[in-house]
């Protein structure tokens, strides 16, 4: 489906949905909250970050003078963890439960306050124990288990930096990650369990320290979840829970200045090597804490909250690890997948603990949707008053599926946007306040400027699709990219002078109201997973079966967007492997041990040629017209623009691996 005829389909969306009365009455945003950002934009931001502790009182909002570095409340110093944990302890909240730990195994814990605090404490001092010091980098490669929190929440206690890779990743994507933010420290587990097996951890960690590729590890500390056979090297790895118990409870903490670096966090770019995303503390704290208490209407004395991110990616840092427990928020953690042992298990969760605040992916949403209404209707969903949509853009039949059968026909949906480098949401409705439309973001939130540009940077108008750009600094931005200033300022800030270009396309309709359209680079949204065509493609190359490879994002019913690769093979290496090889099978199976199983291919198109233009440019667009199954679009740049009637006759044909 081309990108005008999703515009035209969206024309079409004319149900509303005002907020109900008493919803109103009890909703922690007011309309308020627009006219004060709008009246005085860094004043409104003084005020977020006000509801904060802070060690030190910050006396400047923003500096803006080096842009497009910017730095928030720079002269402020506090500590993220005490925001988080110390405070709702001392302020007589220790007893709350911070966290309803689900494992898939069927295995659960509920963690208070008061005990959190003391886990971080002593991990805390174990990790000063081992010599990580402020500024050191630790890598954190986990399930989503509590223990993950701990972690993340330890490193930035001391006033480390932790580096989180998802655990679906390879040992050479990990190897990557380490090597780049020269970690001191590797904290991960035996194993986890995912769709009723329990998978090891360790094995991957070990494989990417081997031979010396990562120098600059000195420890790797294990916490034993699975209680499976792992490789154990002397001296160098340690027991987790030993380790804690062993620990001092005692450790305060101290504030570092709101610039402080908190987390690196890797994301696929345009270009083979995954970027590393710098964000720091104070911002970041500000615009989590706000968001997630507003966007979700959070009333933590009573609500119980459930976002199913992994924390491998930005959604589980931001609406997992900080904002909901810097807001003293009980939450849901659980381990598995959602079909485990069967596809009731989320909703079994729901009315087990009675959550009350649901946020996922649209993919999962597209899932359930396929599955119809039958299962979430054996459960009792009643506890659910307010559900949230993240990762990609939902389609107005699942926003009305999810609205209906999940949040039983009255629940608001917050469809948010936003990405890793923006560290928080940037647009979203706020229950309470927006009459809601299905398959729109909606609005800016307060504090954020949002314009649609078209290529040559001048301000688009109603229904007119362009350019996503942010034009005003915001507290949770990135402030930077891992060792490589200048990759920041081309990749973000080049494209129009001054603004933030976000990479996707967008679009206000009729009635003012923001319509995500999708990347407009060649990163690829995969069940919510950011992966980058050029990564997918070194994988490729690097097997000695293929010469050349292509890779687009085709759409898929389910994860939004799916792997396709097109492939040019090296015959020589082909006819010595034997004409039985299975090539679509040997190249998916390479690329999930080369990146991870999220990256695996759908599809695996063998072609003789690609298209390229007269400077070597592979034309992307093309090649997913064929993915699509699609009249093929513009050739006329094209070196040779039969290749393309080769490559779909090809196809047509039967030729597809």
């Amino acid at each position: 489906m081309s990108a005008d005829h999703e515009i035209e389909n969206l024309l079409q969306e004319t149900r509303h949905f005002a907020p109900e009365a008493e919803f109103v009455a009890q909703a922690i945003a007011k309309p308020e909250l627009y006219e004060q950002a709008k009246a005085d934009r860094l004043g409104f931001w003084a005020e977020q970050a006000k509801k904060l502790h802070w060690h030190k009182p910050f006396t400047q909002v923003l500096d803006w003078s080096n842009a497009p570095f910017a730095k928030w409340f720079h002269d402020g110093e506090l500590n993220i963890s005490y925001n988080c944990l110390d405070r709702h302890v001392l302020a007589g909240n220790g007893d709350r439960v911070a966290i309803h730990f689900e494992g898939e195994p069927g295995d659960s814990r509920a963690i208070t306050y008061a005990e959190l605090t003391d886990q971080v404490k002593r991990a805390a001092n174990v990790l000063l124990d081992l010599g990580v010091r402020e500024g050191d980098r630790v890598a954190i490669y986990m399930p989503m288990i509590p223990e993950a929190v701990v972690a993340m929440q330890a490193v930035a206690r001391i006033g480390a930096v932790h580096s989180v890779v998802f655990g679906g990743f390879s040992a050479d994507s990990l190897t990557t990650r380490i090597d780049d933010a020269q970690a001191k420290l590797v904290i991960t587990t035996d194993g986890g369990y995912r769709k009723g097996r329990a998978l090891a951890l360790k094995p991957a960690v070990d494989e990417a320290l081997s031979g010396g590729k990562c120098p600059s590890v000195q420890n790797v500390l294990v916490y034993r979840r699975t209680n499976q056979d792992v490789n154990w090297v002397e001296g160098r790895d340690l027991d987790w829970t030993e380790a804690l118990a062993a620990a001092s409870p005692e450790h305060e903490a101290k504030g570092f200045n709101a610039e402080h670096p908190l987390f690196i966090l890797y994301t696929s770019g345009t270009t083979g090597k995954p970027k590393g995303i710098l964000h720091t503390t104070g911002g970041y704290l500000t615009q989590t804490t706000y968001t997630h208490k507003n966007v979700f209407d959070l009333h933590p004395e009573k609500d119980v909250y459930w976002c199913t991110a992994d924390v491998g990616w930005i959604t589980g840092h931001s609406y997992v690890v900080y904002g909901p427990l810097s807001n003293g928020a009980t939450q849901v953690i659980y381990e598995g997948t959602p079909e485990t042992p069967d596809w009731g298990r989320w909703w079994s969760i729901v009315e087990k603990y009675k959550v009350s605040i649901l946020y996922t992916a649209p993919t999962a949403i597209r899932s359930f949707m396929k599955l119809g209404s039958s299962i979430p209707k054996q459960h009792d969903l009643s506890s659910i008053r307010v559900l949230g949509s993240v990762g990609e853009p939902i389609n107005p039949e699942a926003w009305m599926w999810y609205r209906d059968v999940i949040g039983s026909g009255k629940a608001p949906i917050v469809d948010t946007w936003w990405q890793t480098e923006t560290g928080a949401i940037m647009i979203s409705p706020l229950p309470g306040i927006t009459t809601l439309k299905p398959g729109s973001a909606q609005h800016a939130l307060p504090g954020i400027e949002i314009k649609i540009l078209d290529e040559a940077g001048t301000e688009l108008g109603l229904e007119h699709a362009g350019l996503l750009v942010i034009t005003e600094p915001w507290p949770s931005m990135l402030r930077g990219i891992w060792g490589d200033p200048d990759r920041y300022k081309e990749t973000y800030w080049s494209r129009f002078e001054g603004k933030y270009f976000a990479g996707d396309g967008a679009k206000f309709d009729e009635e003012g109201n923001i319509w995500l359209l999708g990347r407009v680079d060649d990163v690829m949204n995969v069940s919510g997973h950011r992966l980058s065509t050029a990564e997918i493609e070194s994988a490729l190359v690097s097997h000695p079966f293929v010469a050349e490879a292509a890779v687009v994002g085709a759409k898929d019913e389910t994860t939004g967007q799916a792997v396709v690769a097109f492939v040019i093979l090296r015959q020589s290496q082909l006819e010595a492997a034997g004409s039985d090889a299975d090539v679509s099978k040997i190249l998916r199976d390479h690329v999930a041990k080369e990146i991870g199983p999220i990256a695996k291919p759908r599809q695996i198109m063998v072609v003789a040629e690609l298209p390229k233009t007269r400077s070597g440019k592979i034309m992307r667009r093309l090649l997913r017209d064929v993915a699509e199954d699609r009249p093929i679009g513009d050739v006329t740049t094209l070196t040779d623009t039969s290749v393309m009637d080769i490559i779909s006759g090809k196809i047509a044909g039967g030729a597809n691996d």
